[in-house]
């Protein structure tokens, strides 16, 4: 079985390497750079975000029986076409939902203390209410702060319980965070879902973080609106374009990264997870490998928090496992000389806050970081 594999995914070698009964010889590739002659004889196609899986990539491939990618977002994969082929095809939904939470708060964080302000006293408007969303609604939950989501597709499931809003309703809210896959046409279309004329109705005191597709917001109206001299704050992740990227744009940002708020390596490893556990059931066999025995220990694996959470403590404790500043000065200092790909390939290792385990000493402390997601003792 000849299985061919994104080198950006994380222990892809020692998952499909242990497939039992199987004679399996493992390629890797870069990305972008994958062409119909490389997946020619492939019995099974692994990728990430930025390849391409069409006809033009397939057509000469008569083998291939599964795909899959390590990724939320589905759509670089012509899943007509893969389903006319008969080819199972799997995507990792939730993979690093909890990566990007913990992106977004991180961001907030450093905003909070850059202009003092108070984080349980403002709302977030959640468009999308998927996992992501929902993971981030969560921390939110935990810290007290108030949060709208705005989802009509789940609005429209009788099955979920949860309280919807409009976009107007959302988008008046003091933080906005945009977690929607890019949708072009359909019912509930997401490409420019910002587009000029709701930029221009933001308020001057709002925060608006992008950390989905970049395509959702029309980054050149965005830019024309801080050009004219609009306080809005962005926390941009995604870009309209990638790789490439409206470099003048990033002038205007609080913080500027190169799509990696779902790069954790917990977010990233689980993609792989996800897939592996799937071919496993496409072929009929059982698992034998689990993510958890691959993880390494944090640099910092535990902290005994000896006095009373408040947001001097949640700064602390959310930089200590991840200052997205430090992904923002790398980008700045660097885009220009290594692109935007060559960033996130060589994106460092970068924990989840499950990886530090949390000890209450203090009798009167909350259980809020464990809420927030850091491990028990």
């Amino acid at each position: 079985m000849k299985i061919l594999f994104d080198e950006n995914m994380p222990y892809a070698k020692e998952f499909f390497s242990g497939l039992v009964g199987r004679d399996t010889e493992l390629i890797s590739f870069a990305g972008r750079d994958l062409s119909p002659e490389q997946a020619l004889d492939a019995d099974v196609l692994l990728v990430r975000s930025i390849t391409q899986v069409d006809e033009t990539l397939l057509s000469q491939n008569q083998k291939l029986s599964f795909v899959g990618t390590a990724t939320i977002g589905t759509d670089h994969i012509d899943q007509e076409y893969l389903a006319k082929r008969d080819i199972t095809f799997h995507s990792a939904p939730g993979c690093n939902a909890v990566s990007v939470a913990e992106y977004v708060l991180s961001a907030l964080v450093i905003l909070a203390e850059r202009y003092l302000f108070d984080l349980t006293k403002l709302s977030v408007g959640i468009v999308g209410g998927g996992n992501t969303g929902t993971r981030l609604s969560e921390k939110l939950s935990a810290l007290g702060i108030q949060y709208k989501i705005c989802d009509p597709l789940l609005a429209d499931d009788t099955s979920d319980n949860r309280e919807f809003f409009s976009l107007e309703e959302v988008l008046q809210c003091d933080v906005i965070s945009l977690h929607v896959p890019k949708i072009i046409d359909g019912e509930y279309p997401t490409y420019h879902l910002l587009d000029k004329a709701r930029l221009n109705n933001l308020k001057e005191s709002q925060i608006l973080i992008s950390a989905c597709r970049g395509e959702v917001i029309d980054n050149q109206a965005l830019l024309e609106l801080k050009k004219s001299g609009h306080g809005l704050k962005l926390v941009l992740d995604v870009w309209e374009g990638e790789p490439e990227v409206l470099t003048s744009l990033i002038n205007y940002t609080e913080i500027a990264t190169a799509h990696i708020a779902g790069y954790s390596l917990e977010g990233k490893a689980r993609g792989t997870e996800m897939l592996y556990q799937a071919l496993c059931q496409h072929i009929n066999i059982e698992p034998t490998c689990q993510l958890k025995t691959l993880l390494p220990a944090a640099s910092i694996s535990s902290v005994e928090l000896n006095q009373e959470f408040n947001e001097i403590v949640l700064n602390q404790l959310v930089k200590m496992v991840y200052d997205v500043r430090r992904d923002d000065a790398i980008f700045r200092q660097q885009l220009s000389s290594q692109g935007f790909d060559a960033l996130r390939k060589s994106y460092p290792i970068r924990r989840e806050f499950s990886a530090v385990q949390v000890t209450l000493s203090f009798n009167a402390c909350s259980d809020v970081p464990h809420r927030l997601g850091f491990s028990k003792a």
